[in-house]
């Protein structure tokens, strides 16, 4: 009966190797196990200054879009949202004051979600210690060379696997 573990005579596991020890398995576990760690420790810090990871999120890339406003399908391109979860977080945050939605003028199936005064009043309460937070586990503890480098490699990657999020940036790695 086997144990299901791998053993140096068992041929599967010789072929497989020299592929355990290759690093896009050692990239891709450190950016999975760094991507958890950072979330984790930004829903904790969140959560105590009485905002959501995901309302955060959303809110945030509303206030460093143009007018403030981005269209909902743009929004969801952004966001580590589903639609459907997009939606309803949206909805509560309409409630709350925070975000209000409307309707676009050249498509009548489409709508903006826009951040209210009172959202970027909330986020102003919420970055100070959130930038702090930031700079405690990751801008401050890499070099400005690193950082621009670790900025540069992120755009390339999420190009590539949520090319809606940043059109421009996913038709350079294309063509690149």
């Amino acid at each position: 009966m086997s144990s299901g573990r791998l053993t140096p005579m068992d041929p599967a596991g010789d072929a497989a190797a020299p592929m355990l020890a290759d690093d896009r398995l050692t990239a891709m576990g450190l950016l999975v196990e760094t991507a958890a760690g950072v979330t984790d420790v930004f829903e904790r810090e969140l959560e105590g200054l009485g905002i959501s990871g995901s309302a955060f999120e959303v809110m945030i890339r509303l206030a460093r879009s143009p007018e403030r406003r981005l269209r909902m399908t743009e929004l969801a391109a952004q966001s580590t949202l589903t639609n459907s979860g997009l939606t309803r977080l949206v909805d509560r945050l309409d409630q709350a004051g925070l975000v209000t939605r409307e309707p676009c003028e050249t498509d009548r199936r489409g709508f903006f979600a826009i951040l209210t005064p009172a959202g970027l009043a909330k986020l102003g309460g919420v970055l100070p210690s959130h930038l702090h937070t930031v700079d405690r586990i990751l801008t401050g503890v890499l070099d400005p060379d690193e950082l621009d480098v670790l900025l540069r490699a992120l755009r390339k990657v999420r190009a590539v696997v949520k090319p809606t999020s940043d059109p421009a940036v996913a038709a350079a790695v294309a063509d690149g």
